[in-house]
């Protein structure tokens, strides 16, 4: 039972990472999706600048390998699963750099897309007055 826990943790887990990488892209479609992944994206930032609170989806995932008799993830989610395992650890900077560049791509695609939108909604008002 703890065993299927802790695996629907690690797998809610790495949903919550690809929300923070490509999240922000829903805001091109719903600009107030941003607002909810504001949050999202300021954790992950803080991962990335090595400032690495303690998640709690790691805690939880810690505890339910606890309660099988296994030690906590050596390291972290991240250390445990991705660094290594996903890519090797001397791309970490690259890939840091590339998430953080998604991201920023899609708060401003999300502003420029909004922008557009309102200048579209503007345009036929304003022929009307003239």
């Amino acid at each position: 039972m703890y065993a299927v826990l802790a695996q629907i943790t690690a797998a809610v887990h790495f949903l919550g990472l690809a929300y923070i990488v490509f999240g922000g892209f829903l805001g091109w479609r719903w600009p107030r999706a941003l607002l909810p992944h504001l949050p999202f994206a300021l954790w992950g930032l803080l991962v990335v600048l090595g400032i690495n609170p303690q998640h709690p989806l790691t805690w939880l995932e810690d505890q339910f390998r606890m309660a099988q008799g296994l030690d906590p993830m050596p390291g972290g989610f991240n250390e445990y699963y991705i660094y290594g395992t996903l890519f090797p650890h001397e791309l970490l900077p690259h890939v840091a750099v590339l998430v953080i560049s998604l991201v920023i791509l899609s708060y401003v695609g999300t502003l420029v897309l909004w922008y557009r939108r309102r200048q579209r909604e503007r345009a036929p008002s304003e022929a009307h007055e003239g």
